[in-house]
């Protein structure tokens, strides 16, 4: 039996299983996790709610989560950017939308312990993984993603979702040793990944008003310590809403509460658990009865805004209360992320 996670005072354990069900609910039977019914899917947003399917004990849901991902895969290693129901609406390429497969891929493993699933699983990531280093610039920067028919890629870099490639390639090392296949030359891209994310922040287009990339080098691994806390300060009380969320952007008065579950990881992977736990009981006003959670409230006009329960904002919040309360095996899979690889691989 799966022992849940919980947050004293904030969520039970009932009510996070009450949680994992409405994600389940709103798989297609392809596998695929919409961003709600009849919505769009994406091949990042489909595999962090595959990662609340997996805390919740649903393993066979999570699991055709990924046969949907594995089954999807085209032949270059990449996913399209956006599909509804089988159709391609964008087939563009986002690096970090494939990287992120092997975060999901080693989150459950770490759960299950299954190595069926990660032998099935191991061809899918390598080959997206192989694809993303083709993305990689000069500087370690990862370009944004690119066009899939002429091949040609785009060269901005992203600071959001170079920092979550960060975390992506540390899980893709993982695997590969643990499937006896170590791939040295990924531990060098995350090596120069983290230095120009830690040393030469202006290589990135410069940051925009949205939360995201305010805190995702500490929620991706890149950013630990003092340097952390200390970049998570600077912009604190533009984005923090008191019992409210954070801002999804900075200048909008409009609490969102995936952005404010994931800001509640990152500062948690700082140590800073109290705060943590009061972000994550800030948004509970955007939960549903039936467990679901809405994705914003303009807490200006307390109008619920998108008019819609995201698959993705209920996954973050079982992600959430999973890294704050220690329950499962993979609640450490933010916290975890390893800043160097290079001496693990004992590259010359």
């Amino acid at each position: 039996m799966t022992t849940l996670p919980a947050i004293a005072g904030v969520l039970t354990a009932e009510q996070i299983d009450a949680t994992g069900a409405a994600i389940a609910a709103m798989q297609e039977d392809s596998g695929a996790l919409p961003w709600f019914p009849g919505g769009q899917t994406d091949p990042w947003d489909h595999v962090e709610s595959a990662m609340a399917l997996s805390v919740t004990g649903r393993i066979a849901e999570a699991e055709a989560a990924y046969g949907w991902s594995r089954r999807h895969q085209r032949a270059d290693g990449s996913w399209p950017i956006r599909m509804v129901d089988g159709r391609v609406l964008d087939p563009n390429i986002d690096s970090n939308f494939c990287a992120y497969i092997a975060v999901g891929v080693w989150h459950h493993y770490l759960i299950t312990g299954d190595t069926r699933f990660l032998d099935e699983m191991w061809p899918t990531v390598w080959s997206a993984i192989d694809l993303v280093m083709k993305f990689q610039r000069p500087d370690g920067a990862f370009r944004w993603g690119g066009d899939h028919r002429s091949g040609a890629m785009f060269d901005q870099a992203q600071i959001t979702g170079n920092a979550s490639i960060f975390q992506a390639i540390d899980c893709a090392v993982r695997i590969a040793d643990e499937m006896g296949q170590p791939e040295s030359s990924w531990a060098a891209a995350h090596a120069a990944l983290g230095d120009v994310i830690r040393d030469r922040p202006e290589n990135f287009e410069p940051p925009s008003d949205h939360s995201m990339d305010w805190y995702y080098p500490i929620l991706g691994g890149a950013l630990r310590g003092r340097a952390g806390q200390e970049h998570i300060a600077r912009r604190w009380d533009e984005f923090v809403v008191a019992g409210m969320g954070i801002r999804c952007v900075d200048h909008r008065p409009w609490v969102t509460g995936a952005e404010t579950c994931e800001l509640a990881l990152a500062v948690d992977a700082l140590g800073d658990t109290a705060d943590a736990i009061t972000l994550v009981e800030s948004i509970q006003h955007l939960r549903d009865p039936d467990g679901s959670y809405w994705t914003g409230l303009v807490f200006s006009d307390g109008k619920r805004w998108p008019v819609e329960k995201s698959c993705w904002t209920s996954a973050a919040v079982v992600l959430a209360a999973d890294a704050i309360s220690r329950t499962s095996a993979g609640e450490g899979i933010f916290r975890d992320v390893r800043q160097t690889l290079v001496a693990d691989q004992q590259i010359t």
